[in-house]
């Protein structure tokens, strides 16, 4: 069991609240008490891999934790069917794991613990 990650779900849209932004601080932490973690952005909250960070409430401070995500090899699990069209969508090239919401179900299934936001 101590093998199963822990899950952070993120489900809120970092254009409007921080809550987005906490989400992803929270994980790190999890990460930095050395657990296995899978971050996982469904919805809205594929717009923390926005390039532009000017329009996210919290935005340089996202940028510098995803910064840390991808010094430390974490890929994002994102919501395929949310994933925004703009080309400058993850423009600093994150490791991205598109998954269905089927896949997110059986994420959170496989998982210890999990937190949602």
């Amino acid at each position: 069991m101590a093998d199963e990650p822990v899950l952070v779900l993120i489900t809120q849209d970092p254009r409007a609240t921080g809550r987005a932004f906490e989400a992803m601080r929270i994980g790190i932490g999890i990460v930095a008490g050395e657990n296995e973690v899978t971050f996982v952005l469904a919805g809205p909250a594929v717009h923390l891999l926005d390039g532009d960070t000017d329009d996210l409430v919290d935005g340089d401070d996202i940028a510098k934790f995803r910064a840390n995500l991808k010094r430390l090899g974490i890929p994002f699990h994102v919501e395929a069917s949310a994933v925004p069209a703009d080309p400058d969508w993850n423009a600093e090239g994150h490791e991205v794991v598109r998954v269905t919401r089927e896949q997110i179900a059986d994420l959170v299934r496989a998982a210890r613990r999990f937190i949602a936001f």
